[in-house]
């Protein structure tokens, strides 16, 4: 049976208008063959009508909780958003933040690339005119459970969690997900995210490759690309990246540059004394400046600007060197760099929860961006080159991308890991276009597409929200970006 979402708190024409089409969505459903209707009535009970504050939109969505693990009782949360034109011509895009153990609704869909931007003035919502869902149907999902409203009543599975388990949760989710909206499991399926998801990203899409060669048509998904931005994919790389980019844009002194070069192996676990205190120097600047993006002003006037500094996980991840520090697992701000303030109080309003079937079984802790539970992560391998190889072997489309000013994982990083892999270049550092103005260089290797973005931080969307749709839009179409003005 349906469960209805009508609530008391509504006004009376809202109350009227959401009962009559659950109604009539009620009575279609039950003319429905019983496979049809059960689905049909899984939607609408999931279907999200208007949100605090929310201004008119003519697309729909949907939000609510897919059972993941039903012995332990583990569920994953989700946003989906139908595209703004011609949802059934449109692929499928799954979203993921990283963390590991923040939100891909605060910061994705909130901060980023979905549609609506919580604001100052509570609880309003803002439109965003680059919203991703002109290019797809969009869909964001809260993993692994412990993250925002993904929930698990096993206490013990939080201190069980890593990089295989939350591959594993996030297929089951999919696959269930595609059991409650089988009208899309036709559509180009693609994966998208940043930041720790170049871990996600990548093992789900293997997951999804490896499942598919055995798996009954019934739960096939229909994979065919994925894309990474300023993505944690080599330990070694990244990190000798991250010194090597503070040097080189005037972050650090020439002394301490050298000092770090001559005492750390970031090929290594294990530190020296001599690396660590000079590690500690490096991580000391970016308090008084963003690491996620050099160039703009912080928050400072903030009551939740303490909280966001606090570490999200105590040096228990990879990589397994700088992880120990503090500074690694420093939280982004939004920009509005107050931005993430208003988010968390967006969703930590009951009227939200509400509205968005949230919170069902009562959290014992307020909605954050990153999980203050998670104090564990069980796995994390050294590098993902070797998945991006069979990804690529398996014909799957890869494209990287990074925003030039980022300091966590700067473009450098990621420069040094794809040379790393060794692939043949076909187009050479080629500029590319945003109507009149250079929006980045690209580099077609054989398999893979890198893509630079100019003036974006590590949120590439939240900074360069018009080149970041383009983006989109082509990595989707499989088109390349304009070298030329138009």
């Amino acid at each position: 049976m349906m469960t209805h979402h009508c609530s008391s708190s509504s006004s009376p024409s809202m109350l009227s208008l959401k009962c009559l089409l659950m109604l009539t969505a009620t009575f279609m459903a039950s003319s429905l063959p019983s496979g049809m209707a059960n689905w049909a009535s899984e939607q609408e009970a999931d279907r999200v009508y208007r949100l605090p504050g929310q201004p008119d939109v003519k697309f729909k969505q949907y939000a609510g909780y897919v059972t993941v693990n039903e012995t332990h009782g583990r569920a994953l949360f989700y946003w989906f958003f139908e595209a703004t034109d011609k949802p059934q011509d449109k692929p499928l895009l799954l979203w993921l933040n990283g963390g590991p153990g923040c939100s891909s609704i605060g910061y994705g869909q909130s901060e980023e690339l979905g549609p609506f931007f919580p604001q100052k003035d509570q609880p309003k919502l803002k439109f965003n005119r680059y919203t991703w869902n002109k290019a797809a149907n969009l869909l964001f999902v809260e993993s692994p459970v412990g993250v925002g409203f993904s929930y698990t009543n096993t206490s013990s599975d939080i201190g069980q969690l890593g990089d295989t388990i939350t591959a594993q949760d996030s297929y089951v989710f999919l696959v269930n997900w595609f059991r409650r909206f089988p009208q899309f499991k036709s559509h180009d399926f693609y994966l998208a995210g940043e930041s720790y998801a170049g871990h996600y990203v990548p093992q789900l899409s293997e997951l999804i490759l490896d499942n598919n060669k055995k798996l009954s048509k019934e739960d096939y998904i229909n994979l065919k690309g994925l894309m990474i931005g300023n993505a944690l994919l080599d330990d070694d790389t990244d990190q000798r990246g991250m010194i090597d980019y503070a040097w080189d844009h005037a972050v650090v002194s020439d002394r301490l540059y050298h000092d770090i070069k001559a005492t750390c192996n970031f090929s290594q676990e294990d530190m020296t004394s001599d690396c660590t205190s000079n590690l500690n120097k490096y991580f000391a600047v970016y308090r008084i400046i963003d690491m996620y993006s050099l160039y703009v002003s912080k928050c400072v006037n903030s009551n939740f600007s303490s909280t966001r500094q606090r570490p999200v996980i105590d040096g228990v991840i990879a990589p397994r060197l700088l992880s120990k520090f503090a500074g690694w697992h420093k939280r982004p701000a939004g920009y509005d760099p107050c931005a993430s303030d208003y988010t968390e109080v967006y969703f930590n309003r009951p009227d939200v929860q509400e509205a968005l079937h949230a919170n069902v079984t009562n959290i014992p802790y307020p909605w954050t961006h990153c999980s203050n539970n998670i104090s564990f992560w069980s796995d994390a391998p050294a590098s993902i080159l070797p998945i991006i190889r069979k990804l690529i072997q398996g014909g799957l489309r890869v494209w990287v991308y990074s925003g030039d000013t980022d300091g966590r994982i700067p473009v450098t990083s990621t420069r040094y890991t794809l040379n790393k892999l060794g692939l043949n270049i076909v187009q050479d550092w080629t500029p590319w276009y945003n109507y009149q103005q250079v929006g980045g260089w690209t580099v077609e290797y054989d398999g893979l597409t890198f893509v630079t973005v100019r003036a974006a931080g590590h949120q590439v969307p939240t900074f360069a929200p018009k080149r970041a749709l383009q983006l989109v839009k082509h990595f989707l179409a499989n088109e390349t970006l304009p070298s030329v003005p138009f």
